[in-house]
């Protein structure tokens, strides 16, 4: 290997419009941000119910920080467990209807922890094929026999299941798909794998805050219980608005990853003000049901908007609302175009998504105006005409 190879690979990737850059986003996370010096109206962040820049919020990691500091120090289990963490984790088992709770640094270590500390080369996992990268992982690294069924479908799952003798089979599954914003079928999916003896393991990540009375994502709003949804995973980076993620489920679930999730033993855990400032935008998530409903709203005022233009859009009733444009190169084209419009939204391209799919990920918040989908929907109108 050679500095000169991985230079040809990085020009390759230049070339087929695949290459990946950083912007410098120099404000809070609001509607409207500051990014390489330039304002513009952004539509790409996951803080879909605006609690990541809310008063409230920042008061209270500020105030943990006065009390306990910045850093966490330690792993939960030497000396890093503080009262926020601890306090947090009761509130998510509360919230999640659940005996526990256990808290991990981000999304993908819990991810990789659950399934890794639950599996060995005698078990078994199934995974929908569109599955985030983090769970695609964790069932690659966890030596148990790996298989995909097709997306988001019960009877190509129930023919897997049905041919499996492992000791163990968890079938996992996002709550919501990240790239395209559909729906898990949880119902029909449960059904074949308690059918079948498994296990459903849910990655909600984008559920959570925005599906479900209370916000309890995909299982609140389908009405599943523990025995339907064993593993329960959530992240607090999106709908609640900070950082961080959790593993909700069984008094014995929770003690078997203490044990043997490695993500969770040896890593320092999460800074505690910002466990604290958690607890308060999960009770601004509970409590302020206006802001699922204004984002419901927005979602529906957005695909209107669409139609009318002739935008092809997924089947999304969530705040992803991707744009199918095709190829990587117009994609990014159409994004730098509505850049010069002053709006900010990302094109996502292969690998993240299938070749021949690349789209505009577009994502609503409650944060945003009416007013603000209506320019979007102007700027994506002007767009449209100048691409074709």
């Amino acid at each position: 290997m050679s500095f000169d190879q991985l230079k040809a690979e990085l020009e390759a990737r230049r070339a087929q419009s695949l290459y990946r850059e950083r912007r410098l986003l120099q404000s809070p996370q609001t509607p409207e941000v500051q990014v390489d010096g330039k304002t513009y109206l952004a539509f790409c962040s996951n803080d879909y119910l605006g609690l990541a820049n809310h008063p409230e919020v920042v008061k209270s990691l500020q105030r943990a920080a006065e009390q306990y500091g910045v850093g966490g120090g330690a792993s939960h289990l030497v000396n890093g467990h503080s009262m926020p963490h601890h306090e947090l984790e009761e509130a998510l088992a509360e919230f999640t209807g659940r005996p526990r709770a256990l808290l991990f640094s981000t999304g993908y270590m819990a991810n990789l922890g659950a399934v890794n500390g639950l599996l060995n080369k005698s078990d078994a996992v199934f995974q929908d094929r569109l599955n985030h990268a983090s769970l695609l992982d964790a069932g690659l690294l966890s030596g148990a026999r790996f298989q995909r069924y097709l997306h988001n479908d019960p009877a190509s799952l129930k023919q897997r299941l049905a041919k499996s003798e492992a000791r163990r089979k968890l079938v996992v599954t996002d709550g919501v798909f990240s790239m395209d914003g559909d729906v898990a079928d949880l119902p029909a999916l449960c059904t074949e794998t308690k059918a079948a003896g498994g296990w459903m393991m849910v990655d909600d990540a984008h559920g959570f805050g925005c599906l479900g009375k209370q916000g309890g994502g995909c299982v609140e709003q389908y009405g599943l219980g523990m025995d339907d949804v064993q593993v329960l995973v959530g992240t607090l980076g999106k709908g609640f608005g900070t950082a961080g993620a959790f593993v909700a489920g069984s008094e014995e679930l929770i003690e078997t990853l203490i044990q043997h999730a490695r993500t969770y033993i040896y890593t320092t855990s999460m800074p505690p003000a910002v466990a604290a400032a958690t607890l308060t935008s999960l009770k601004l998530l509970r409590t302020e049901s206006w802001r699922r409903d204004k984002l419901n709203r927005l979602i529906s005022r957005f695909r209107s908007g669409c139609e009318q233009l002739g935008l092809e859009l997924m089947d999304s009733p969530t705040p992803i609302q991707p744009i199918m444009v095709g190829e990587a190169d117009k994609a990014m084209s159409m994004s730098a175009m509505l850049a010069q419009e002053g709006i900010f939204i990302s094109a996502i391209r292969p690998p993240t998504v299938p070749q021949g799919s690349a789209r505009l990920r577009v994502t609503l918040s409650a944060a945003h105006s009416e007013q603000q989908v209506d320019r979007l929907l102007d700027a994506l109108d002007k767009v449209k005409q100048v691409s074709q």
